[in-house]
């Protein structure tokens, strides 16, 4: 395995954007090179210890996902090799984890549709009997199967700052009504089929995210990542049933690893208070993490 990416040192192009896991490009006026780097960001925090394969698995799983789902949505790739628009001795950073994609203009939510309820879903719909305003059946566990996927959008973070659920309402105030329906039905059909086609690969999608940008003509367009491991929770069916019946999280191929791992850690004898800067992920964190990433990508392209 190549060694692993924290940092691009793209020169031959301007950068753009530093984000979470990916760095940003500028290819012309029209384009981006959008490079995944190995970092992994936890509660929105970005760990200090890269995930060696990580960008190059990530990349992989989402060109597996927009060829299959290229049917719903018009998506952001060009089809053109990313390492045609850098120089030969920075081959080695592009090869494999990067995507030369159409430059959009990004829309500022986040569009979340969960399949079960899990994480932050779990939590409040604890509280209130519901996630992001939808209305949920009483009753309902850890790790329940939703009677039907529901759309629970949410703003975009600044690195450091947390993603915020937000009602449908809320949303509307932000893009209009008529782009709001839109995201949403596209994003529940997306995960529809997403999860038929790896349920049949012995994966649960629990629940995902997606992005979307407007391109020249307004049309709305998939971009960024989709269907990852960083992006997703991603479930083996054969740990689902015995971790529902005892109300555990299921195994995951996700980062739920890592964050099981930093939600017992301390700092200063203390419990880390999910800012930067994040405790120091033992190896062994590190590698059964690139485990389960590996994992996925084989199971689903097997």
């Amino acid at each position: 395995m190549t060694a692993a990416l924290l940092q691009s040192t793209i020169r031959s192009l301007p950068l753009l954007a530093k984000g979470k896991v990916r760095d940003n490009y500028a290819v012309g006026d029209d384009r981006l090179l959008m490079v995944a780097t190995d970092r992994l960001s936890a509660f929105d925090v970005v760990m200090g210890e890269p995930i060696p394969g990580k960008g190059a698995l990530l990349t992989q799983m989402a060109l597996f996902w927009f060829d299959r789902l290229g049917g719903i949505v018009p998506n952001h790739l060009t089809g053109e090799e990313p390492v045609s628009v850098v120089t030969a001795d920075e081959r080695a950073q592009v090869e494999g984890r990067s995507m030369l994609v159409k430059r959009l203009k990004p829309l500022p939510v986040e569009a979340v549709v969960r399949g079960y309820l899990a994480g932050s879903g779990w939590a409040e719909y604890q509280a209130a009997q519901q996630v992001c305003g939808v209305k949920l059946p009483a009753g309902l566990r850890n790790a329940s199967r939703l009677p039907e996927p529901i759309f629970t959008p949410a703003t975009k973070a600044e690195i450091g700052d947390h993603d915020e659920n937000i009602s449908i309402d809320r949303m509307v105030e932000i893009i209009g009504a008529d782009l709001a329906n839109q995201v949403r039905d596209v994003s529940i059909r997306l995960y529809k089929a997403a999860a038929e086609i790896a349920l049949a690969k012995g994966i649960i999608i629990a629940d995902t995210k997606f992005e979307f940008g407007l391109d020249a003509d307004g049309t709305l367009t998939l971009m960024d990542e989709v269907l990852t491991p960083d992006s997703s929770r991603f479930w083996p069916v054969e740990g689902y049933e015995a971790a529902f019946a005892a109300g555990r999280n299921p195994p995951s191929y996700d980062k739920q690893f890592v964050r099981d791992w930093l939600e017992q850690a301390q700092v200063n004898g203390q419990p880390w208070n999910k800012k930067a800067p994040a405790p120091s992920l033992p190896a062994e964190v590190v590698a059964n993490t690139a485990a389960k990433y590996r994992e996925a990508l084989q199971r689903l392209t097997a």
